[in-house]
């Protein structure tokens, strides 16, 4: 059982800067593809970004390409979410999550999912 833990959500103003992380509980950290999703009131859960298990590849919505940057620290066992030029429209609850086999934007292939961390954008 991998647990999944997100921090450093908050109210913004647009145009500002935030920076979210997600710690793992497990060892094997560098055998998950680690990903964030984001949740608005009324919508469906999204991808947001996805990196790959070393770190190489990267992958990104359209809506935030420019504008935030996934990382991870395997060392650590931590998953990074830079996000920058913030919009009302990235508004939401942000979830980090573990895929063990597949680097993919498929809700429904990450196995573990963290609680959530609330970003609010005013305008």
């Amino acid at each position: 059982q991998v647990q999944l833990g997100e921090s450093g959500g908050g109210f913004v103003q647009a145009g500002d800067s935030l920076t979210l992380s997600c710690a793992a509980s497990t060892d094997t950290f560098n055998a998950f593809v680690m990903g964030w999703f984001r949740q608005a009131p009324g919508k469906e859960r999204e991808f947001v970004a996805g990196v790959s298990w070393g770190g190489e590849n990267t992958d990104y919505t359209d809506s935030v390409k420019g504008r935030f940057t996934i990382s991870r620290d395997n060392a650590k066992k931590t998953v990074y979410l830079q996000m920058s030029s913030l919009k009302p429209e990235d508004t939401g609850v942000y979830y980090c999550a573990a895929a063990f086999q597949l680097f993919t934007r498929r809700r429904d292939d990450y196995d573990y999912w963290g609680q959530g961390t609330q970003v609010t954008v005013s305008s």
